[in-house]
């Protein structure tokens, strides 16, 4: 199992790929990724069967919950219970953000 992980390198991948995150814990009871979005760019993702958590490691924005805005920037922390809409948007920097849920990635 996997122990250490390189969360620079993912940010260099995912910004290499077509998508805007990558998932690099995915079991039964956690999942953890990070997301990458350019200005400009739409997060696309749908409400999840787990709770989640998301830290801003840089970036700006804004983070919808459930039709309410949330401003984004470093260091900041949102949780999101199971089920509820939200999408990150209005960024002028890139924004990175670590993810985790209370179970696997779905």
């Amino acid at each position: 199992m996997k122990i250490e992980f390189d969360v620079t390198k993912y940010v260099e991948d995912v910004k290499k790929s077509d998508g805007y995150f990558h998932t690099f814990i995915n079991r039964q009871n956690i999942a953890a990724g990070v997301l990458v979005l350019e200005p400009g760019e739409e997060d696309t993702q749908c409400p999840h069967d787990s709770d989640e958590m998301y830290y801003v490691i840089r970036g700006d924005g804004f983070l919808k919950i459930n039709n309410k805005d949330y401003a984004v920037s470093g260091g900041k922390a949102f949780y999101v219970q199971k089920d509820m809409p939200h999408k990150f948007f209005g960024n002028k920097k890139e924004l990175v953000v670590l993810y985790f849920f209370s179970g696997p990635d779905s």
